[in-house]
């Protein structure tokens, strides 16, 4: 992802910002096919009202399986229809930001022992993800900022987003990765574009 420019930054969010007005008043709306950054990564496309912020859908691909043009269309699309709530109408799309967070590849966080996760992981830069068994979950990196959580909290919180106890973490057989992303956001409903530093 080293390669990514703000530019592109601002390509992916102005091209989100137009799958979703198409998605969701079904007209034809040109958007921008042409993408300059077509390596594979994940991407998710977050949703929020504003000014309040409030979450209002957050949709993406963890893993870098398609290449970004392909997985932001799709990401986009979906975070209309987040299954958390109801499908976003058109009267809502001068009423929301949207916010764009292109992943690096994530990582097995490795350590003897469970406690020492509490001193790998930084808040505000790392993304993490769980797999429990059959579960999993995850959080991107401006989460835990967000909500004030140290790094504890972000690891308890990350279990009960995955349905189980909130110290599951500390299990052997739970496995935690960490990734990083790069934030790029909408400063007003289809406003000028920024991008999120650390």
């Amino acid at each position: 992802m080293t390669s990514l420019s703000t530019n592109d930054g601002i390509v992916a969010v102005k091209t989100a910002r137009c799958v979703i007005t198409q998605e969701v008043t079904k007209e034809r709306t040109a958007y921008m096919m042409h993408f300059p950054y077509t390596e594979k990564c994940g991407v998710f496309v977050t949703i929020n009202k504003f000014p309040s912020l409030n979450l209002r859908g957050c949709i993406g691909f963890i893993e870098p399986l398609y290449e970004l043009p392909y997985a932001l269309e799709h990401a986009a699309r979906s975070a209309c229809h987040d299954p958390r709530f109801q499908s976003l109408k058109k009267s809502e799309l001068d009423n929301v930001v949207v916010e764009v967070t292109i992943l690096t590849r994530p990582e097995r966080i490795i350590v003897k022992e469970k406690k020492e996760l509490l001193n790998e992981i930084i808040i505000g830069k790392h993304g993490l993800l769980l797999e429990y068994k059959d579960r999993r979950s995850v959080f991107l990196p401006q989460v835990p900022e967000e909500w004030n959580w140290n790094v504890t909290e972000y690891l308890e919180n990350l279990c009960m987003k995955a349905g189980i106890s909130k110290d599951k973490w500390k299990d052997d057989e739970c496995e935690i990765s960490s990734f990083e992303g790069r934030i790029f956001k909408e400063t007003t409903p289809s406003g000028d574009i920024i991008e999120v530093k650390e």
